[in-house]
Parts: C-alpha cells; structure tokens; sequence
C-alpha cells in the first residue's frame, strides 16, 4: 500500500487535530478575524483531496485494527512491528500530503496578503515541521 496522497498540483491545507479544527470552526484565530460560516472550511485546499484523504484513514484504520488483531493472536513481534512501520508510513504520507496542500494554498494565499500574514503561516508550517519530524 504505498498510495501517496502527495497531489501533483492541488492547493494546501492545514492540518490541525480535531480540537484545534473545531477552535476554529467559526474564526480563524491565525489571521484574528472572523470567517464566513460558508467560507468556515471553503479556506483549506485539502478539501479537493477529502475523499482521498478519508479513504486513505479508513485503510490506515484497518491496518490498525489488524495490528491489534495480531497482538490478541499473539503473533509473531517481528511481523507485528513490520505491521506498525507500514501504518507509520502511511500515516507520515498523509502527512506529507497534507503539508503540500497547506504550503499550496494556505502559504501560497498568505503570501499574496502580504508580510504579516506569511509570516504567520511560515510559523505554522515550521512548527507543523518541527512536530512531525520529533
């Protein structure tokens, strides 16, 4: 399974967890101003790549629960841990994925407004960087 989510030319995303996205369901505290309901999600460019994205989760989930499944087996820990270093590989290229979207479409759209504004969004992605690499 080495479906990568890397999109050749669609436009960034941001990629917070499930929290911080409803934090900012009806702001966006990054930029301090408020967001249009209709716009609430219409900014992130990984929305043109959602289904690919949930698709990719939803096997990333079974190959979990069959991580799990093989530990109640009690099989093989060598087996085991090549099973966890494929769900560590998917998970890191949807990762990936999501990073390229943010820079092509959050970066990209933050630079137009101007200094501030990319300023902001270069601190995201080095720190979104800083945490994936750790």
């Amino acid at each position: 399974m080495s479906d990568q989510l890397v999109p050749e030319t669609s436009p960034a995303a941001g990629a917070g967890d499930d929290d911080d996205h409803a934090r900012h369901a009806g702001t966006d505290e990054a930029h301090a101003h408020p967001v249009d309901a209709d716009d609430a999600h219409a900014h992130h460019g990984y929305i043109q790549e959602k289904e690919r994205f949930k698709a990719r989760l939803k096997r990333i989930e079974g190959q979990v629960r069959g991580i799990h499944r093989m530990i109640d087996e009690e099989q093989y820990c060598i087996d085991i841990l090549t099973q966890v270093s494929a769900a560590n590989s998917a998970l890191r290229n949807v990762a990936l994925g999501l990073l390229d979207d943010h820079m092509r479409h959050c970066v990209h759209n933050a630079v137009i407004e101007g200094e501030e504004a990319a300023d902001v969004k270069f601190k995201e992605v080095a720190d979104a960087i800083a945490r994936f690499a750790r």
